[in-house]
Protein backbone atom coordinates (compact mmCIF):
# COMPACT_ATOMS: atom_id res chain seq x y z
CA UNK A 1 0.00 0.00 0.00
CA UNK A 2 2.71 2.56 0.85
CA UNK A 3 4.80 1.39 -2.13
CA UNK A 4 1.94 2.20 -4.28
CA UNK A 5 1.05 5.52 -2.46
CA UNK A 6 4.61 6.58 -3.14
CA UNK A 7 4.83 5.95 -7.06
CA UNK A 8 1.80 7.95 -7.25
CA UNK A 9 3.23 10.61 -5.04
CA UNK A 10 6.52 10.45 -7.48
CA UNK A 11 4.54 10.21 -10.76
CA UNK A 12 2.74 13.47 -9.71
CA UNK A 13 5.97 15.39 -9.27
CA UNK A 14 7.06 16.32 -12.83
CA UNK A 15 3.24 17.25 -13.41
CA UNK A 16 3.39 19.64 -10.56
CA UNK A 17 6.66 20.66 -12.34
CA UNK A 18 5.58 21.12 -15.20
CA UNK A 19 2.83 23.35 -14.07
CA UNK A 20 4.76 25.49 -12.44
CA UNK A 21 7.01 26.60 -15.51
CA UNK A 22 4.27 26.84 -17.67
CA UNK A 23 2.78 29.03 -15.31
CA UNK A 24 5.93 30.87 -14.81
CA UNK A 25 6.93 31.20 -18.10
CA UNK A 26 3.87 32.01 -19.54
CA UNK A 27 3.40 34.93 -16.50
CA UNK A 28 6.91 36.63 -17.62
CA UNK A 29 5.83 36.53 -21.07
CA UNK A 30 2.34 37.87 -20.71
CA UNK A 31 4.59 40.92 -18.85
CA UNK A 32 6.52 41.60 -21.60
CA UNK A 33 4.90 45.56 -21.55
CA UNK A 34 4.87 45.31 -25.42
CA UNK A 35 2.48 48.84 -25.90
CA UNK A 36 4.56 50.76 -23.19
CA UNK A 37 7.72 49.43 -25.20
CA UNK A 38 6.29 50.84 -28.60
CA UNK A 39 5.03 53.98 -27.27
CA UNK A 40 8.35 54.50 -25.91
CA UNK A 41 10.27 53.80 -29.09
CA UNK A 42 7.70 56.41 -30.59
CA UNK A 43 8.53 58.88 -27.83
CA UNK A 44 4.73 58.68 -27.14
CA UNK A 45 5.55 58.39 -23.30
CA UNK A 46 3.38 55.98 -20.81
CA UNK A 47 0.29 55.00 -22.36
CA UNK A 48 -1.21 54.12 -18.38
CA UNK A 49 -0.73 57.90 -18.68
CA UNK A 50 -2.21 59.14 -21.67
CA UNK A 51 -5.96 58.68 -23.53
CA UNK A 52 -7.89 56.10 -21.75
CA UNK A 53 -4.76 55.13 -19.94
CA UNK A 54 -5.17 51.15 -20.71
CA UNK A 55 -1.61 49.93 -22.14
CA UNK A 56 -3.02 48.04 -25.25
CA UNK A 57 -3.51 48.21 -28.89
CA UNK A 58 -6.41 50.24 -28.54
CA UNK A 59 -4.91 53.39 -26.90
CA UNK A 60 -1.82 52.33 -28.63
CA UNK A 61 -3.81 52.90 -32.10
CA UNK A 62 -5.40 56.18 -31.08
CA UNK A 63 -2.17 57.71 -29.74
CA UNK A 64 0.70 56.08 -32.35
CA UNK A 65 -1.70 55.23 -35.74
CA UNK A 66 -2.75 52.13 -36.95
CA UNK A 67 0.69 51.20 -38.70
CA UNK A 68 2.85 52.04 -35.90
CA UNK A 69 0.25 50.27 -33.39
CA UNK A 70 0.26 46.97 -35.53
CA UNK A 71 2.95 45.42 -33.35
CA UNK A 72 1.22 45.89 -30.39
CA UNK A 73 -1.63 43.98 -31.87
CA UNK A 74 0.61 41.31 -33.29
CA UNK A 75 2.73 40.99 -30.03
CA UNK A 76 0.05 40.60 -27.38
CA UNK A 77 -1.65 38.57 -29.39
CA UNK A 78 1.55 36.49 -29.71
CA UNK A 79 1.82 36.47 -26.05
CA UNK A 80 -0.76 34.19 -25.27
CA UNK A 81 0.00 31.90 -28.71
CA UNK A 82 3.33 31.52 -27.25
CA UNK A 83 2.53 30.89 -23.67
CA UNK A 84 -0.70 29.05 -24.61
CA UNK A 85 1.83 26.96 -27.22
CA UNK A 86 4.42 25.79 -24.35
CA UNK A 87 1.43 24.40 -22.46
CA UNK A 88 0.58 22.38 -25.05
CA UNK A 89 3.85 21.50 -26.13
CA UNK A 90 5.22 19.90 -22.58
CA UNK A 91 2.13 18.67 -21.89
CA UNK A 92 1.55 14.65 -21.77
CA UNK A 93 -0.96 12.99 -23.43
CA UNK A 94 -4.06 14.07 -22.52
CA UNK A 95 -3.57 17.13 -20.59
CA UNK A 96 -4.85 19.25 -22.80
CA UNK A 97 -5.65 21.83 -19.92
CA UNK A 98 -1.46 22.76 -19.87
CA UNK A 99 -2.00 24.54 -22.70
CA UNK A 100 -5.25 26.75 -20.98
CA UNK A 101 -2.68 26.75 -17.54
CA UNK A 102 -0.08 28.68 -19.99
CA UNK A 103 -2.40 31.16 -21.78
CA UNK A 104 -3.91 31.99 -18.23
CA UNK A 105 -0.85 33.03 -16.63
CA UNK A 106 0.10 34.73 -19.55
CA UNK A 107 -3.00 36.45 -19.54
CA UNK A 108 -2.59 37.45 -15.89
CA UNK A 109 1.10 38.49 -16.79
CA UNK A 110 -0.55 41.21 -19.30
CA UNK A 111 -2.69 42.43 -16.32
CA UNK A 112 -0.36 42.38 -13.70
CA UNK A 113 3.28 42.23 -15.21
CA UNK A 114 6.43 42.44 -13.35
CA UNK A 115 8.10 44.48 -16.11
CA UNK A 116 5.58 47.01 -15.67
CA UNK A 117 4.34 47.97 -12.11
CA UNK A 118 1.94 45.29 -12.00
CA UNK A 119 -0.65 48.03 -14.17
CA UNK A 120 -1.39 46.25 -17.04
CA UNK A 121 -4.42 46.04 -19.90
CA UNK A 122 -7.32 43.88 -19.93
CA UNK A 123 -5.95 40.63 -21.97
CA UNK A 124 -8.48 40.58 -24.64
CA UNK A 125 -5.64 40.33 -27.49
CA UNK A 126 -3.19 37.84 -25.23
CA UNK A 127 -6.62 35.47 -24.62
CA UNK A 128 -7.10 35.55 -28.46
CA UNK A 129 -3.68 34.31 -28.72
CA UNK A 130 -4.45 31.63 -26.85
CA UNK A 131 -7.50 31.01 -27.85
CA UNK A 132 -5.78 29.85 -31.54
CA UNK A 133 -3.90 27.44 -29.96
CA UNK A 134 -6.46 25.53 -27.61
CA UNK A 135 -9.27 25.90 -29.95
CA UNK A 136 -7.93 26.47 -33.94
CA UNK A 137 -10.39 25.00 -35.49
CA UNK A 138 -13.16 27.25 -33.65
CA UNK A 139 -10.44 30.17 -34.05
CA UNK A 140 -11.14 29.70 -37.68
CA UNK A 141 -14.49 29.73 -37.27
CA UNK A 142 -14.68 33.04 -34.83
CA UNK A 143 -11.95 34.78 -37.39
CA UNK A 144 -14.55 33.98 -40.64
CA UNK A 145 -17.71 35.68 -38.50
CA UNK A 146 -15.47 38.44 -37.92
CA UNK A 147 -14.09 39.12 -41.18
CA UNK A 148 -17.68 38.56 -42.72
CA UNK A 149 -19.50 40.83 -40.17
CA UNK A 150 -16.50 43.32 -40.88
CA UNK A 151 -16.75 43.49 -44.80
CA UNK A 152 -20.88 43.74 -44.28
CA UNK A 153 -20.64 46.82 -41.51
CA UNK A 154 -16.94 48.36 -41.93
CA UNK A 155 -16.79 48.14 -38.27
CA UNK A 156 -14.44 46.24 -36.80
CA UNK A 157 -15.47 46.62 -32.58
CA UNK A 158 -18.73 44.83 -33.99
CA UNK A 159 -16.96 41.96 -36.20
CA UNK A 160 -14.50 41.93 -33.02
CA UNK A 161 -17.56 41.15 -30.73
CA UNK A 162 -19.55 38.91 -33.11
CA UNK A 163 -16.03 36.78 -33.33
CA UNK A 164 -15.72 36.15 -29.55
CA UNK A 165 -19.51 35.06 -29.34
CA UNK A 166 -19.04 32.39 -32.25
CA UNK A 167 -15.56 30.99 -30.85
CA UNK A 168 -17.23 29.19 -27.72
CA UNK A 169 -19.75 28.44 -29.69
CA UNK A 170 -18.41 27.02 -32.15
CA UNK A 171 -15.86 25.19 -29.66
CA UNK A 172 -18.77 23.76 -27.98
CA UNK A 173 -19.65 21.58 -30.92
CA UNK A 174 -15.63 20.59 -32.30
CA UNK A 175 -14.62 20.71 -28.59
CA UNK A 176 -17.01 19.63 -26.23
CA UNK A 177 -18.80 21.88 -23.36
CA UNK A 178 -15.31 20.59 -20.66
CA UNK A 179 -12.86 22.81 -23.06
CA UNK A 180 -15.87 25.24 -24.16
CA UNK A 181 -16.31 25.82 -20.00
CA UNK A 182 -12.35 26.11 -19.61
CA UNK A 183 -12.65 28.61 -22.35
CA UNK A 184 -15.55 30.41 -20.55
CA UNK A 185 -12.81 30.80 -17.35
CA UNK A 186 -10.59 32.70 -19.19
CA UNK A 187 -13.24 35.30 -20.49
CA UNK A 188 -14.54 35.59 -17.06
CA UNK A 189 -11.04 37.00 -16.05
CA UNK A 190 -11.33 39.67 -18.76
CA UNK A 191 -15.36 40.66 -17.60
CA UNK A 192 -13.76 40.87 -14.69
CA UNK A 193 -10.51 43.36 -15.91
CA UNK A 194 -13.60 45.37 -17.53
CA UNK A 195 -15.15 45.48 -14.58
CA UNK A 196 -12.25 46.43 -12.54
CA UNK A 197 -11.75 48.90 -15.62
CA UNK A 198 -15.27 50.66 -15.25
CA UNK A 199 -15.51 50.79 -11.52
CA UNK A 200 -11.58 53.00 -11.36
CA UNK A 201 -13.17 54.73 -14.30
CA UNK A 202 -15.50 54.53 -16.87
CA UNK A 203 -12.87 55.93 -19.75
CA UNK A 204 -10.61 53.08 -18.92
CA UNK A 205 -13.19 50.60 -19.67
CA UNK A 206 -11.53 50.13 -23.00
CA UNK A 207 -10.49 47.23 -25.03
CA UNK A 208 -6.53 46.09 -24.41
Amino acid sequence: MRSGSSSAMLAAVPTVVTILLVSAVGYLVGSVPIANLVAARRRAGDLRTVGDRNPGYWNAKEQLGARSALPVFVGDVAKGAVAAGLGAVVAAEGDWWLAYVGGGAAMVGHAWPVFAGFRGGRSVLTFVGTALVVGPVAAVIGVAALLAVWMTTRSFAWAARVGIVVYPIAQLVVDGPVRTATTGALMTFIGVRFAQAALASPAEATPG
